[in-house]
């Protein structure tokens, strides 16, 4: 056997990041330790907002309230690894860093997935029969269904995590990305990864496919009902309840579409042919609307920013 070719996966990982990009590591350190100390901010007031304010204990902030948790945790388990990256010369990490972080990452996003579909039906419950809200949408109803996307997502983690790292890997173990993120660890396989690509295929429809036509047949109806709505006021009222919502999931599942969604080459040698589009997309994906969701949620909302400005007076009291 050519020892060349086989290294064992304890060893652990070398990951790639912009080493061939070095003038734009200590860039992207600024500008990524800046985004993610306003994804903390924000999402994190949001959260303490959502807590102590009696008026937001609704099912539409109970979910926003999960999101904002739910982005702190998602760029928590990657960034910090990222920002170490741009600072240390080689760039490793060990097989069992590896599977951690790739378990959290693919758990958060798939967890965010299905929470973006259950929001959408909340807000179809709410227009679409007002009246059967309350009943519909009770505490009995949308904490388990917030349990429940929790559970989901960390089940589908656990299965393509588990499958991926039975993998022997070949060559110098080199990942040719910021992170353990799982197309990029499955390229230096040195088996056959059919049941893994049958799995994310799987995994494809039921966290991505399945959402996003719940979501499209569900705005279908809500628009519809708006439009019926006979006074202006009521229209615009009704749209800007949905517009936040809709604007993010486009960002969310447009990305995530184009990232998963696209055929990934690889080469007989099984050398890495993935580009910096490739990586800066991951970090869009990543960064940028996790930033984007505090924002687009409370610019647009009376309410939460009626909340924070309470929260902002009673500590500034305090002190």
């Amino acid at each position: 056997m050519d020892r060349s070719n086989q290294t064992s996966p304890m060893l652990g990982f070398i990951l790639l990041g912009l080493s061939a990009h070095l003038k734009l590591e200590k860039t992207f350190f600024v500008l990524i330790l800046l985004m993610y100390l306003l994804i903390l901010l924000g999402n994190g007031v949001l959260v303490l907002v959502t807590v102590s304010d009696s008026r937001l204990h609704t099912p539409m902030y109970f979910f926003l309230g999960n999101l904002s948790f739910l982005d702190i945790c998602y760029t928590t388990s990657s960034v910090p690894l990222i920002l170490d990256s741009f600072l240390t010369p080689r760039k490793t990490i060990s097989f069992s860093g590896c599977v951690m972080q790739m378990f959290l990452s693919f758990a958060m996003g798939a967890t965010e997935c299905v929470f973006l579909g259950m929001m959408v039906f909340d807000r179809y419950v709410a227009i679409c029969n007002p009246l059967r809200y309350p009943r519909v949408m009770s505490k009995a109803a949308y904490v388990p269904m917030a349990a429940g996307s929790w559970a989901a997502g960390s089940t589908t983690a656990m299965v393509q995590t588990s499958l991926a790292m039975q993998l022997p890997f070949c060559g110098d173990n080199i990942i040719n990305h910021f992170t353990c993120e799982i197309l990029a660890v499955l390229k230096l396989a040195c088996a056959d990864i059919s049941i893994n690509v049958i799995s994310m295929v799987v995994a494809n429809v039921i966290f991505l496919g399945v959402p996003v036509l719940l979501i499209s047949f569900s705005y279908v109806f809500i628009i519809a009902t708006i439009l019926k709505i006979p006074s202006a006021e009521g229209r615009k009222k009704a749209f800007s309840t949905c517009s936040a919502h809709l604007t993010v999931m486009v960002v969310f599942y447009g990305t995530i579409l184009f990232m998963y969604g696209k055929p990934k080459s690889r080469d007989p040698l099984g050398v890495d042919k993935q580009g910096l589009a490739d990586k800066l997309t991951s970090l869009f994906y990543g960064m940028v609307t996790p930033m984007l969701n505090p924002i687009i949620y409370s610019l647009r909302n009376k309410d939460r920013k009626t909340a924070v400005r309470n929260l902002l007076t009673q500590k500034h009291f305090t002190w």
